[in-house]
């Protein structure tokens, strides 16, 4: 028992020791609830009410209402689930492909370090935005898992550069030259020798995927490209913008809330990077 309360207190030290990193997971955490288990406490607002279009924040409507006299509010705790997991699902499986690519170019080498960084470059020169665009012509995006498996499936290059050359410089280490002596396999040293070592980078660099795809979902619900049928922030700023929502003084609110709601998410995934890098980078922690 008094083990288990010692591991609780180093875990909490460990989350708490970045205030900002820790003011950032409470964010994400937040967000989390909200987009999953708020819609079953707060339910949508569909009626129609010609007499409060665009009020401001008042006890009845927290955010105001929307150009039909809706609650913003209800549509903003709707609207983040889709978001949440296009970026979730995006960004692990770009993060997972440039991981694995990465790691094999550098340790096989020879032609197979060729082919990968020619289909990186290949990919690399694609711009990627155009290339939704002209996707959602001919596939049609209406399902958020095949949205995040394109997000994700576009989005490796880069990244897998940069793990190349992280694993090229601790392929030299010696742990690496005893495992190859050891001859304990390509897996092994990959999974058990190389990403313990490299837990911090990658995990900073799933934020960062995360983020760029939420902002080509949001683009793309926003430019009409991807016909979600359902509430999402994006699609209140598609309405917003259709609906000549700019051209009215007291629809401010109306167009800032999922602004800020992608804004706030945003933040607090560039924040929680701090926490993790220190979490998985001990030299970073003088003490816990």
């Amino acid at each position: 028992m008094e083990t288990v309360s010692l591991s609780l207190k180093r875990t909490w030290r460990l989350l708490t020791y970045n205030k900002m990193g820790f003011l950032g997971l409470l964010g994400v955490l937040f967000f989390i609830l909200m987009s999953f288990v708020g819609p079953y406490v707060v339910p949508l607002d569909t009626q129609t009410k010609v007499d409060k279009i665009y009020q401001p924040p008042s006890m009845e409507f927290w955010l105001g209402t929307d150009s039909e006299g809706r609650d913003i509010f209800s549509q903003i705790v709707h609207g983040g689930k889709d978001v949440l997991m296009v970026a979730f699902l995006a960004g692990f499986i770009s993060t997972a492909i440039a991981v694995i690519l990465g790691s094999l170019s550098a340790l096989a080498g020879g032609w197979v370090d060729n082919a990968i960084m020619a289909l990186a470059d290949i990919v690399l020169t694609i711009p990627q935005f155009p290339l939704l665009a002209v996707l959602a012509g001919l596939v049609k995006f209406n399902n958020i898992t095949l949205l995040a498996v394109i997000l994700g499936v576009l989005s490796w290059p880069s990244l897998t550069r940069a793990i190349r050359a992280q694993v090229l410089s601790l392929r030299e280490r010696e742990f690496v030259e005893a495992a190859r002596a050891l001859d304990l396999g390509t897996r092994h040293i990959i999974l058990r020798e190389i990403m313990p070592n490299m837990m911090s980078y990658i995990a900073i660099n799933l934020i960062f995927a995360m983020t760029s795809a939420i902002y080509a979902q949001v683009g793309l619900v926003f430019l009409g490209l991807v016909p979600f049928s359902g509430q999402n922030w994006g699609v209140m700023l598609s309405l917003a913008w259709t609906r000549g929502a700019i051209f009215y003084k007291d629809s401010i609110w109306y167009i800032m809330s999922p602004v800020a709601a992608i804004a706030l998410f945003q933040l607090a995934l560039v924040s929680l990077s701090r926490l993790l890098e220190e979490i998985f980078n001990p030299r970073l922690r003088t003490s816990v």
